[in-house]
Order: C-alpha cells, then structure tokens, then sequence
C-alpha cells in the first residue's frame, strides 16, 4: 500500500482530498496536517510514500516543505494540489521533484489519472532493478507519447464516430457561443455522462477551449470552438 499525507490548511479541501483517495485501491491516508511545521514532524516520525501538497498555508508554504524534504533527503514523492497557478511555482515544484501539480479545482478524474500513473510508477521502480531506455521511455520519461495529431488519428475506446459527428454538429450550431454539457446533452438525446466524454477528448485535442464558472451549487465547466482547429477531427465528419 502507497501512504499517503495530507498536507492542507483548508479543512474543506483536506476532507475532499481524503475521500478522493478513498476511492483509490492500493493507497491508504496515514494522515493529515494543516500547515509546515506540523507536516515536518509527522514525516520525522512516520513513514510516508506520498504527499499531497497545497503551496498557500500559513507559516511557511508548500514550496518550503518540499526543499526540507529534498534536503533531508527523505524517499518521499510529492503531488501538488493548489490553486497557486503562476508559472515560476509550476517550475520551481517541478525542479524540486514534484512528480505532479494539479491546479484547483479540479474534477476526481484528473485526481485519478495522476495517482493510478504514480502507482504505475511506484510499483515499477519497486519491481525492477535495472532499467534500459525503453522502460524509461514507455514507462518513466512518457516519450512515447503521442501528439495531439496523432490522437486525432484514432478515438478513444468507447467512442463513435457518428456520435461525434453529431456533437460536432450541435456545437457549430452555437455559432461561437459558451456551451456547457447539460445543453449538448439536451440538444443531441445523449446522455451528460457520453456527452462529457466526447467534449474531454475535444478539449484535449485543443478543439474545444474549457473553462469553469462558480455558481450556485456545483461549479459547471462551459466550453467554446476554436474553429481553426477543427482540422483535428476532419477524418471523422
């Protein structure tokens, strides 16, 4: 099991954090702590595979905590979970070793992919002594990835191209106009849930431009075409 440590002041957020993870086999909370210098003694006195790291806390920043882990050289990864989005943080985490950074807010589905790819991580390094350029490649480095033209070459498992076609055609018909999932659903008899699926794999191809608005109730994700980028998906219209 992965142990993982809280490291948030905001109690609202902590108890988010601890229940997205208890939706994740193969990790266990150890525990939770609100500022530095708290999150300082509980790593000097248990053992901790993982942080999940917030950057804004008072009396010393998440940043702060991560050059202490590093300088003691502690076996320990780093996740940041913040709204600090300003690209010397970004930087500075990721020279300091953070192995991710997620941006609040952020959906269960982000949180997801960056844990399930650091346990692919964890428990590769813990299987193998030795690794040649492919592993590192494939597995560690993420050259192999693809491009976003080389995405748009296939769809994802469990989409169509009909149905996109059909999305794609209500979506022109917005005319430039912010659209959210609800409305797409309403207006093609899809469910939100495909809906939502189709409109990610958009937005990942840089078709579709996502932004989110606070409201009342849950927040709700509105998304605009760049039409210059259409090109993406021509194949399958």
């Amino acid at each position: 099991m992965i142990k993982v440590l809280i490291v948030e002041d905001d109690p609202m957020v902590a108890e988010f954090n601890k229940r997205y993870l208890k939706e994740m086999n193969g990790f266990v909370l150890s525990g939770i702590t609100h500022n530095v210098k708290d999150a300082r003694e509980f790593l000097n006195r248990e053992q901790v595979n993982l942080i999940l790291l917030d950057v804004y806390m008072p009396g010393g920043t998440g940043l702060e905590l991560l050059h202490y882990v590093r300088e003691q050289k502690m076996a320990v990864d780093v996740i940041l979970i913040t709204a600090a989005g300003d690209s010397e943080k970004i930087q500075t985490a990721l020279r300091l070793g953070a192995v991710d950074y997620l941006i609040k807010p952020f959906e269960f589905e982000r949180f997801r992919q960056a844990l399930m790819k650091y346990q692919d991580k964890y428990a590769f390094f813990n299987q193998k002594e030795v690794l040649n350029q492919e592993d590192l490649d494939h597995r560690i480095l993420d050259s192999g990835q693809r491009t976003s033209e080389e995405l748009s070459l296939d769809l994802p498992k469990g989409l169509t191209s009909s149905t996109l076609q059909n999305i794609i055609h209500m979506i022109k018909a917005k005319e430039g106009s912010l659209f959210s999932t609800d409305e797409i659903a309403e207006s093609t008899y899809i469910s939100r849930v495909s809906v939502r699926k189709y409109l990610k794999y958009l937005t990942q191809l840089g078709v579709l431009e996502e932004s989110l608005t606070y409201g009342i109730g849950r927040p709700v994700y509105f998304y605009s075409l760049k039409k210059d980028k259409l090109s993406q998906v021509n194949m399958f219209l």
